[in-house]
């Protein structure tokens, strides 16, 4: 059975057993498990691990293509960044009509060669796919703000934030467009995210979740069901207290699943969705799998199955394999996501 053929099955509630995605290895860490493996890069290594589907997603494949080499979007004016909390471009703004004169990143710039050669490779080789720009819109605009004003603006200035949000927004969805036009049935699903918790709980509040963030998210939804694909969404934190309204405007797939974030436990998210969503990720990121033990690893696993059954997609808690995850993990984890 191919990857994709498994995928279909989970999102139609009729698979017999999990499947399994082993995450992005960050950065710092991808040569170390590439060379644990034996492999050449991300791809390889999916396919040695029995991946159900592979991420291929436009910004890591040179997507961006600017003559004069400016970023997607220059939150900072080209100023180095320094903290989250940094202002941007619009941290003093209080007229909508200042955003509508931002230089706003152009389309013609986008390049999909790289990425429909990812996705060919990525088909012929019977995974399932996910794709689409990550459109993680939330925090490109809390860059143009700086985070903390950000969340302040959003009561002193509403209409100044939405205008943001807008721009950003439509931007990615144009960039989708482009994509989809070309990528066609090659993509099974529209992945894309934005982290809205902390540990203990949202970001904001549920009520400026509702107004600043949960339209734009049925936009990039709505884009993506209209071409067909289902739709996965991570999160990571705290996010419980939306995840009824992400299920109402279609998401199929919740990812990563963070297990010591408040609320996030699998027994809790079962009892209160039970097959309402398709569980990607819960594998203890933060504890089990940089601190514990090989069996540890095994009896985390082992457990979640028990809990989510077999439509659910066993991978770590968080999409990044930072450096603190030894490379064996990803093994035992995916032995144990096809025990019988």
């Amino acid at each position: 059975m191919t990857g994709q053929e498994k995928l279909h099955q989970i999102l139609n509630r009729s698979s017999e057993a999990c499947g399994f995605w082993h995450g992005n290895p960050h950065p710092d860490h991808a040569k170390t498990i590439f060379d644990y493996y034996g492999v050449q890069d991300d791809f390889e290594l999916g396919l040695k691990l029995h991946d159900t589907f592979r991420w291929v997603y436009p910004e890591e494949n040179g997507v961006w293509c600017p003559p004069d080499g400016r970023p997607m979007f220059d939150t900072l004016s080209g100023a180095k960044r320094e903290s989250l909390g940094q202002g941007g471009v619009f941290a003093d703004c209080r007229d909508p009509a200042e955003v509508e004169n931002f230089e706003w990143p152009d389309p013609d710039c986008l390049n999909f060669e790289k990425t429909m050669q990812e996705l060919k490779r990525t088909r012929l080789a019977g995974q399932a796919v996910f794709s689409g720009f990550w459109g993680a819109f939330f925090h490109v605009v809390a860059d143009f703000f700086g985070m903390e004003n950000y969340f302040i603006k959003m009561y002193t200035d509403p209409e100044v934030v939405l205008a943001v949000t807008r721009h950003v927004v439509d931007f990615y969805l144009q960039a989708n467009e482009r994509l989809f036009d070309l990528a066609g049935e090659m993509i099974d699903v529209c992945f894309f995210g934005n982290d809205l918790g902390s540990q203990r709980s949202l970001l904001i509040s549920p009520d400026a979740y509702g107004r600043f963030i949960h339209p734009f998210v049925c936009s990039l939804i709505r884009q993506a069901k209209r071409r067909g694909y289902a739709v996965a969404f991570h999160s990571c934190g705290a996010v419980d207290a939306i995840i009824p309204q992400l299920i109402e405007a279609g998401v199929d797939f919740l990812h990563p699943i963070q297990a010591q974030a408040a609320g996030m436990d699998a027994l809790n998210l079962k009892k209160k969705y039970g097959d309402s969503l398709v569980f990607i990720g819960g594998i203890d990121a933060q504890g089990i799998l940089p601190f514990g033990s090989v069996e540890d690893v095994r009896n985390e696993v082992r457990r979640l199955k028990g809990i989510l059954g077999t439509n659910y997609i066993v991978s770590p808690s968080h999409e990044s394999i930072l450096p603190n995850i030894q490379p064996d993990r990803l093994h035992i984890l995916s032995e144990c996501a096809f025990e019988s």
